[in-house]
């Protein structure tokens, strides 16, 4: 079999190979080695960006003498600028791998990685996966995802998704007809695995679960689930292991970094130590020991596009005591959750979906800077955000066109502009509530 997904990227100009061998690399050093290659590429990088990034040259106060523990710590507000202004020298917007975040932290902002970062990327995931037996060359992926409703978006997806043996389960509308058309297409495809959104997943178990049925036995092939986005609760994850027959395996990433912990084979919730560095700060930017809780913060060890240094997620996490440089293990996750839309048509729709429909908003310009959805009837939402300036009819008329497009039609959204927004009592702020 053509190895369709490696020769994609490599024509795409993300040098797979390359990536797979330096990652290697990483993986074999001895411990000793590892932590000189982490002292050293934390030093590259904040040198690179430095040298080479006004943004952040304009961040960190002494460029000369710096020392990691007083580094800034970013946040999303403070990517929140348009793109080229945080580009390092060398990088433009045609050379770079271009996204957006999700939103699902209520703070979008558009990203770069440059093209060896982002194969470095793939790379990482390839091997994780392969750990259970998945081949993103020839295993055939169940996946759970929303998908761009755009004609040109709708089939730019479709055709990733052909490269990447992979169909795609849309989970805009998860009523029991759509349902019961997810269960036929097991039955009839050798599917190796399932990937995609946590919340969506487990109502197809659910559903699995009304009607007695075993995964497995429908679709022997399966292998393993994935499950990713969204908090995975221990009952969630009883109930997925019980319905499918097969191993339930819990990522966490972040679309701007990488994935960022990968459950591995013994169970445990391995950080990815080769391609980012992982600290725990408190409320002072003071780095926790192991087993105390704190604020999850990243470095991106090898992006040279965009700055990602001691970036803060968003989240709060705890590294497990028996962790170690090499091999750090997130005991765990506080944060990341996400509620189901209930919609007058008995449409069951996962909170992510209005990921969807935000991205018609978010534009390079930064104005929005946060917003939160509340559903307060079956048909009435009310979207409060914050912006530099308020979303004029014209913005207003595509987000409720999106809706139309990605919910159903005839719903009822008020927009209220705001000046702060409510969060959680550790500092989050939830995307989506549902008051139902």
């Amino acid at each position: 079999m053509i190895p369709l997904f490696d020769i994609s990227l490599q024509l795409n100009g993300f040098p797979i190979k390359k990536a797979k061998a330096e990652l290697n690399e990483i993986v074999n050093l001895s411990k000793e080695d590892y932590d000189v290659f982490l002292r050293n590429k934390k030093e590259e990088i904040v040198n690179f960006h430095l040298e080479n990034n006004s943004f952040y040259q304009e961040l960190v106060a002494n460029t000369n003498d710096w020392k990691w523990e007083n580094l800034p710590v970013l946040n999303k507000q403070n990517l929140q600028k348009p793109l080229e202004e945080r580009l390092s020298k060398g990088y433009t917007l045609k050379n770079v791998y271009l996204n957006k975040t999700s939103g699902s932290s209520g703070t979008p902002f558009v990203f770069a990685k440059d093209k060896y970062s982002h194969a470095l990327t793939w790379a990482s995931n390839i091997m994780r996966f392969g750990w259970f037996d998945i081949d993103f060359n020839h295993s055939y992926q169940a996946r759970f995802y929303g998908i761009p409703m755009d004609f040109v978006g709708y089939h730019k997806e479709r055709f990733k998704d052909f490269l990447s043996q992979r169909f795609r389960f849309p989970v805009f509308d998860l009523s029991d007809e759509v349902l019961e058309k997810f269960l036929r297409k097991f039955k009839t495809k050798k599917f190796d695995y399932i990937n995609g959104y946590t919340s969506s997943i487990v109502l197809f178990a659910k559903y699995l679960e009304k009607r007695n049925i075993l995964l497995k036995e429908i679709c022997p092939t399966l292998k393993a689930c994935f499950v990713t986005s969204e908090m995975l609760f221990e009952s969630d994850k009883n109930l997925l292991e019980k319905q499918f027959g097969i191993p339930i395996i819990n990522e966490y990433g972040a679309s701007e970094l990488d994935l960022i912990a990968f459950e591995n084979t013994k169970g445990e919730w391995q950080i990815n130590a080769e391609t980012l560095f992982v600290e725990i700060l408190d409320e002072n930017n003071n780095i926790l020991p192991y087993g105390k809780e704190g604020r999850i913060v990243i470095t991106s060890l090898f992006n040279k596009a965009n700055p990602f240094i001691r970036y803060e997620i968003g989240d709060i996490g705890i590294l497990d005591e028996k962790s170690t440089s090499q091999k750090p293990i997130l005991k765990k996750l506080i944060g990341r959750t996400n509620d189901v839309a209930f919609l007058p048509s008995g449409k069951k729709s996962p909170g992510l979906t209005f990921y969807y429909v935000t991205k018609s908003i978010i534009e390079d310009d930064g104005n929005v800077k946060e917003f939160i959805i509340k559903q307060i009837k079956p048909d009435t939402f009310e979207i409060e955000y914050i912006s530099e300036i308020q979303l004029n009819t014209k913005q207003i008329q595509k987000i409720e066109e999106a809706i139309a497009l990605y919910l159903e039609p005839n719903l009822t959204f008020t927009f209220t502009r705001k000046t702060v927004l409510e969060r959680t009592n550790r500092g989050k702020l939830k995307q989506f509530k549902s008051y139902l």
